[in-house]
């Protein structure tokens, strides 16, 4: 299993080409592919906001990701909640530490062009 982060997630679903080579094939060869429930969110606001433009909607377009093939919604267990909150990591984003939080409680590899979750050695970024 990969986790991805938001970015990707949206990329991976709207621009493929968006993505780099390495982050590509992890996708490609990964046998599961997580989705934090905190970037079904994320996707929302940022859609609210008008940061990003989703065609069908917001809430289609997730149910539509959500459902592409070898993917799988990783909902907010207490343990990673607890994982995120007590991360030895300067970054304070509750986004990032949450999509890291997951991929460590599920021994996964994150995909992420984010340098701050690339830097940290715990997240095992793949980009």
């Amino acid at each position: 299993m990969i986790v991805l982060d938001t970015h990707v997630w949206i990329w991976w679903a709207d621009s493929p080409k968006l993505l780099s080579t390495r982050a590509r094939r992890a996708i490609d060869e990964a046998e599961t592919i997580g989705i934090s429930s905190f970037s079904c969110y994320e996707v929302a606001r940022s859609a609210a906001r008008g940061r990003i433009t989703l065609h069908p909607g917001a809430s289609k377009w997730i149910g539509m990701a959500l459902n592409l093939p070898k993917v799988v919604l990783l909902d907010l267990t207490p343990q990673i909640a607890v994982t995120a909150a007590e991360l030895d990591w300067k970054h304070g984003d509750p986004f990032d530490r949450m999509i890291v939080g997951t991929a460590i409680e599920h021994d996964a590899r994150v995909v992420s062009k984010d340098h701050r979750i690339r830097l940290f050695r715990s997240a095992r970024a793949i980009w």
